[in-house]
């Protein structure tokens, strides 16, 4: 069980520090509710098993073949970025500033796959995620990693901590949507589009 466990930590070490990616989650659950947070959430957890795995079965290799295009993987992700903020921060603008109705249906927002889906592209635009699930493979391998059962093991944990915490903060967002007044989660939400273009554009510089 080792193995497993340390898949744990290591998908809580690529997962809890804040991001972009969870800025969004949390946006996102603030927004529409905690089924889209999740949605969003599960797409980013996914990229970091799908990494995990890939980096469990040709890491070095698959590492190496990456860093030509890292730079350009950086410029396309600092623009999805600073575009989702933009697009994000004239929605907060204009969102009302009553209480939303949760019975009215969405008529111009994709559903929760849609939103899956993004988030699982916009995951996988950061190389940097196998990079590190492969090194710490890598660096493991004589502490119970040598053998491919215990690299799934690592894999799976590190997919369910990713995971769990992921939906921990769409439960965050949806918490807020529940408590804060509509001008707080409007002013949240126009912060963290603004924190969103904020690191969009430092991984331009």
């Amino acid at each position: 069980m080792l193995p497993f466990w340390n898949g744990v930590l290591a998908g809580f070490g690529i997962a809890i520090p804040v991001g972009a990616i969870a800025v969004l989650i949390i946006e996102n659950s603030l927004r529409r509710g905690f089924r889209f947070g999740f949605a969003a959430g599960a797409g980013a957890a996914t990229a970091d098993l799908l990494y995990a795995l890939l980096a469990a079965i040709a890491g070095a290799a698959l590492a190496v073949s990456l860093a030509p295009l890292a730079a350009e993987l950086r410029l396309a992700s600092a623009a999805v970025l600073i575009v989702i903020g933009g697009l994000g921060l004239r929605r907060a603008y204009h969102a009302p500033r009553s209480a939303p109705d949760e019975t009215a249906p969405a008529t111009t927002d994709r559903g929760p796959f849609w939103v899956f889906a993004q988030f699982l592209g916009l995951t996988l635009l950061n190389p940097l995620t196998v990079t590190y699930f492969a090194a710490l493979i890598l660096g493991q391998g004589n502490q119970g990693l040598e053998t491919h059962a215990a690299r799934i093991a690592f894999v799976l944990g590190a997919g369910l901590a990713s995971f769990s915490w992921q939906t921990f903060l769409a439960a965050l967002g949806a918490l807020g949507r529940s408590r804060l007044p509509a001008r707080a989660q409007q002013a949240v939400s126009i912060l963290g589009n603004l924190i969103v273009i904020a690191l969009g554009l430092r991984l331009v510089a």
